[in-house]
């Protein structure tokens, strides 16, 4: 793709960097294939190749109108298409820098500009977060059936934390919405790596990924929260008292994995970015090199000799933005479970982080869609491994839907170890 990028952007590190994004698309259109909201709408405009144009005409200094944006606005990033494109255009990346660039020019209604002020201040803010859901839990048995279902029911954590007793350590990030949505997920990886002799330790002082914030356009206010986490690991990582990072949900485990490319022209954190980027790893990475001894403690036990049948959904952050495929159904294969066939795994079920508050009817419809391939070999339960896909599945079906560590926690859970 040949490009003539406008004054304004063309010597900057961004505009550099679109340029290059830019030049390696060679208009194939393998990724209509793998676009969710192509699928759905059939609108050119609403597919990867369909945004690239507009991206470059913006760049290339055409006028910008809020159509442009809300072609972008209706772009789930959730990376499908990436995964299909043979000249390895990173199209996420394109998109983050336009969608600031766009939301410099076009001015947003006030109610919309509300929203997400309100998504990025309260979301990633237990102090606000926690009450508000608190309230929203206590009143569930009166609301009406359609607003019953989006209050998640509440959780009690099941156990105590395993105390720090081995020389292997790890930490892991808490996030900002999952330790009061579904406190068991960390919880349980705690309990698995302790059977495992690793020891799961927390930074108090860490916070949200910074995810919400950069997705939603507060870029800066994003990579604050980028730097604030990285000071509150620094000090475990300079003194070599961890091994990694652990992520237990897909989403913050993509952003951490780019911290290094967020940061790259901050002098100040750019080396030390780089460093937690390189420790950072999925918990299904890390117990896919712990497979041997993860078999033998489950062998201890003697498995049901019919397992319980799962259907797992791997979140896009996870198969796409990772590019993990096949770690977690071999850890849950290993552990004596059947895992149900899933029709277009590659498809996003619409949770994308804020994407379901604001694209809520294509949301639903990629719901709605995920939920019927999940469902179609009638499994017992649904597992996933992201707290924004597990609360947005359950949205939709009257199955469980836990993150699959609890599964395989609950599974090791009569071990004597």
């Amino acid at each position: 793709m040949q490009t003539r990028l406008a004054d304004f952007i063309k010597n900057s590190p961004q505009g550099q960097e679109a340029d290059v994004i830019l030049r390696s698309c060679v208009h194939c259109g393998f990724c209509l294939a793998t676009c969710p909201t192509y699928q759905l709408l059939g609108d050119e405009l609403d597919s990867p190749r369909g945004r690239i144009y507009l991206m470059k005409q913006m760049l290339e200094g055409q006028p910008v109108t809020q159509k442009t944006q809300l072609h972008l606005d209706r772009c789930l990033t959730c990376r499908a298409c990436e995964s299909t494109c043979p000249s390895g255009v990173r199209y996420a990346e394109l998109v983050d820098i336009s969608r600031d660039l766009i939301e410099k020019q076009v001015k947003r209604s006030a109610d919309k500009r509300l929203i997400r002020y309100l998504l990025r201040k309260v979301l990633p803010n237990p102090l606000l977060f926690k009450p508000i859901v608190k309230i929203g839990q206590a009143l569930r048995p009166v609301l009406p059936g359609l607003l019953k279902k989006k209050v998640p029911a509440a959780v009690k954590s099941n156990n105590l934390w395993p105390e720090s007793r081995h020389s292997r350590k790890m930490l892991v990030l808490d996030g900002c919405v999952q330790p009061t949505l579904s406190p068991n997920i960390n919880l349980a990886t705690a309990h698995v790596l302790d059977a495992l002799g690793i020891s799961l330790i927390k930074s108090p002082q860490a916070g949200c990924c910074g995810a919400i914030a950069y997705h939603l356009n507060a870029q800066e206010e994003g990579m604050d929260a980028v730097r604030k986490n990285i000071d509150a690991w620094w000090s475990f990582i300079e003194g070599n008292e961890i091994e990694a990072i652990a992520m237990t949900a897909s989403g913050c485990g993509v952003t951490v994995k780019e911290y290094g490319h967020m940061l790259r022209h901050d002098p100040a954190y750019a080396e030390k970015a780089a460093k937690v980027s390189s420790m950072t790893k999925d918990i299904s990475e890390i117990l896919v090199l712990e497979l041997e001894n993860l078999q033998q403690i489950l062998n201890r036990k003697k498995i049901n000799s019919v397992p319980n049948k799962l259907a797992f959904h791997s979140p896009c952050t996870l198969q796409h933005g990772q590019q993990i495929r096949g770690h977690v159904e071999k850890i849950l294969q290993a552990a004596g479970f059947e895992l149900a066939t899933v029709s277009d795994a590659h498809l996003c079920c619409g949770s994308a982080g804020t994407y379901s508050i604001l694209q809520p009817i294509l949301s639903r419809q990629l719901l709605k869609n995920k939920i019927s391939a999940l469902e179609a070999e009638q499994p017992e339960q649904i597992v996933t491994a992201n707290i924004g896909c597990l609360l947005h599945l359950q949205n939709g079906t009257d199955l469980p839907v836990r993150h699959w560590i609890e599964i395989l926690n609950a599974q090791m859970s009569s071990v004597n170890v």
